[in-house]
């Protein structure tokens, strides 16, 4: 008689949940479903390569394509509702039963109620997204011969500070193409703590301080945005004329958790609080950027939580010594411009080519945790070509 198998429900399609369905996938005790509300998977450290103008082969990868070869099944839903006592999670579709749930759903954009960034302003969090910042630029540019008096870049993050490093190249190309002079090009990256980057060391934001200035990004530090509306961004005051503004600042944790606070217990950050298990309750795993962990939001981190679950689900079923959770810090690593980045262990800092490598060398490791050898050297080639895939771009 065949040995009856495990549902284990995967809720996510980012780096943790992927990570744990495909690790789960190879116990021949478990019968692995992943749910996720789109059909790719967003590599976000890649997104603001994506925005301006790399291909988006590298950050937007088909779930097919990444579980291709494995027995997970893939389902497209919402998730809404969970009842832990029946063991049934809720979407907008369908009920799943489960025996182990594995929530990473991560995070969504909190605009903290600014007024208008809504509305105006630009993201690069979803593909969708991201067509509608390319789209813009090229029209203003291609159809309207229209420099922006201000590209304005709302958040000192990694992904603000990326992006800010690269638009100044990128929209000088696309100027360029059409004839445009962008002698006058303003880039602005505001930063409403004191200096950018501020979860690193205080020497890596002042060696990215310097980098961007080089780029002729002007960086604005200790600055709040106040509104926004279709001519200009209210920055501390000061009014600032542009139709370009991007918002990479502002994340909260997935509404699901609180939505459902009475299975799940929420820290004062509204991540929920695990145990050394990564469960949140009974059979229910909270991993990456949803859980109140230490590296919480960190890609790196949520690759490590779904090998971890995997581990737990592994010796749960063969009644073997369940580990603890140790969580590690990872290497941070922040591309500042072409072939320029800042990396930083603990102590250790390498800045400029060196760190440019490696984090060359972290991409292509990260594509080594759902693929091939072949099918990693693949995607991070691609790396290095341009796409043209605005059609406004072909119009001069």
């Amino acid at each position: 008689m065949p040995i009856k198998r495990k549902k284990i429900v995967v809720v996510g399609g980012g780096f943790g949940g992927i990570k744990a369905a495909l690790e789960t996938a190879k116990l021949k005790e478990c019968q692995v479903t992943l749910i996720s509300d789109r059909d790719h998977f967003l590599v976000y450290p890649s997104l603001y390569s994506t925005a301006t103008g790399w291909s988006r082969q590298q950050s937007m990868i088909q779930l097919d394509e990444v579980f291709h070869g494995s027995t997970v099944k893939i389902v497209h839903d919402t998730v809404t509702d969970i009842d832990p006592r029946q063991k049934v999670i809720i979407g907008k579709d369908d009920k799943y039963n489960y025996d182990k749930a594995i929530f990473a759903l991560g995070v969504v954009t909190n605009y903290f109620g600014i007024k208008g960034l809504d509305t105006y302003s630009y993201s690069i969090k979803s593909a969708p997204e991201i067509d509608r910042f390319k789209n813009h630029l090229h029209q203003a540019l291609a159809h309207e011969k229209h420099i922006d008096k201000n590209y304005v870049v709302i958040g000192g993050g990694p992904t603000g500070v990326e992006l800010s490093a690269a638009l100044a190249t990128y929209v000088a190309q696309i100027a360029d193409k059409h004839g445009i002079d962008h002698k006058k090009l303003q880039i602005d990256l505001i930063e409403a703590a004191p200096r950018v980057l501020p979860r690193m060391s205080e020497k890596a934001s002042q060696l990215v301080y310097d980098k961007l200035l080089s780029l002729n990004v002007s960086v604005m530090t200790n600055k709040n945005v106040e509104s926004e509306n279709k001519n200009s961004v209210l920055v501390s005051g000061v009014d600032m004329p542009s139709h370009t503004v991007v918002w990479t600042s502002g994340v909260s944790n997935h509404p699901f958790f609180q939505d459902n606070s009475d299975v799940f217990t929420l820290a004062e950050n509204k991540r929920v609080m695990v145990d050394e298990h990564l469960m949140a309750y009974e059979d229910v795993f909270v991993i990456g950027d949803n859980a109140n962990t230490d590296y919480s939001g960190l890609a790196q981190t949520a690759i490590a939580d779904g090998k971890f679950v995997a581990k737990v689900i592994h010796s749960t079923l063969h009644n073997k010594r369940i580990p603890a959770y140790r969580p590690s810090r990872p290497i941070v690593v922040i591309p500042v411009g072409h072939n320029w980045a800042i990396a930083e262990y603990k102590n250790l800092r390498v800045k400029g080519y060196p760190a440019h490598i490696l984090r060359m060398l972290a991409d292509f490791i990260c594509y080594l945790d759902y693929f091939s050898f072949v099918h990693a050297l693949t995607l991070f080639m691609t790396k290095s070509h341009r796409e043209e895939d605005c059609t406004t771009c072909h119009d001069k």
